[in-house]
């Protein structure tokens, strides 16, 4: 079975959970920004979590079924159609041999996922199918004429046809812990105060994000850093004092002082949150 891409928008990409375990050799995990929504997905399609599905920003996503295929979309909120034909989000959707599933602009959120029954079954390249957009590991970003392979269906049944999810808030309110680094900061609280909103510059390595509500953040200690590990979800301040939460691509190594890390549960959050958006820090309990 096989799906073709017919449209893609700004960038759309084959990623499951990641390939971990490779750090000591410079690879980075990389996998879904989203894995919630990934997960919720393929377990909408019936299959194991961590299958590998599509990941498209902002919509712009169009594809063809080359027989039938049961599909789901989560993630951002993208108008999804089946032949002109408005669909369900987070919903199990049958496509029969020749209909084309069609995502509009996605209206809340960033990124949206496609799973479908048996996954993506691209080559796995060190344990994994997701593309890393930093390192270029794994498949090719998607375009207009690839062909991606469908797998065999597992065993197991969708068990229901839709999930309710909640819309992202309009300000959003992210957990952290202190970072190994806080004290390298004048008032390492200035960054739980206020707010920050997420800066045009954001990618699938990082959200950077700029001062909404609040003052800067100053460092107390000036010399340079040694190029030390960072984890998903770091908040890392470089010299321009605006900070980065490190995303799913993020880099195994950084030189500036990381003032926080976002608690994991509340990454996949972040990485749905719009240029313009507002985040706000709350220490985790």
């Amino acid at each position: 079975m096989l799906i073709f891409i017919e449209r893609v928008g700004p960038l759309a990409t084959v990623q499951d959970l990641g390939r971990p375990g490779w750090f000591d050799s410079g690879v980075g995990q990389a996998g879904a920004a989203d894995r919630a929504s990934l997960r919720l997905a393929n377990r909408l399609v019936g299959n194991p979590e961590e299958f590998a599905a599509i990941e498209a920003l902002l919509g712009g996503l169009a594809l063809r079924a080359d027989g039938h295929l049961t599909v789901a979309v989560t993630g951002a909120l993208a108008p999804a159609t089946v032949d002109g034909t408005p669909v369900g989000h987070a919903s199990v959707l049958e496509l029969a041999e020749g209909q084309v599933l069609r995502l509009g602009l996605a209206t809340s959120g960033l990124r949206s996922y496609v799973a479908v029954r048996g996954g993506i079954d691209v080559p796995k390249v060190l344990g994994s199918r997701s593309h890393d957009t930093m390192s270029g590991i794994g498949p090719e970003p998607l375009r207009a004429g690839t062909t991606l392979p469908v797998g065999a269906p597992p065993r197991s049944l969708p068990t229901v046809e839709f999930a309710p999810v909640p819309v992202q808030p309009e300000v959003l309110t992210v957990r952290a812990v202190p970072g190994p680094r806080a004290e390298w900061f004048t008032d390492p609280d200035e960054l739980f105060r206020g707010s920050w909103a997420v800066s045009p510059d954001t990618d699938r390595i990082g959200a950077r994000l700029d001062r909404a509500e609040g003052a800067p953040l100053v460092r107390s200690i000036t010399r340079e850093l040694p190029a030390e590990g960072v984890a998903l979800g770091s908040v890392q301040v470089p010299p321009s004092g605006q900070p980065v939460v490190f995303l799913a691509d993020h880099p195994i190594t950084g030189g500036y002082p990381v003032i926080a890390v976002v608690v994991d549960a509340d990454v996949d959050q972040v990485a749905q949150a719009r240029p313009g958006e507002r985040i706000r820090f709350v220490a985790a309990r």
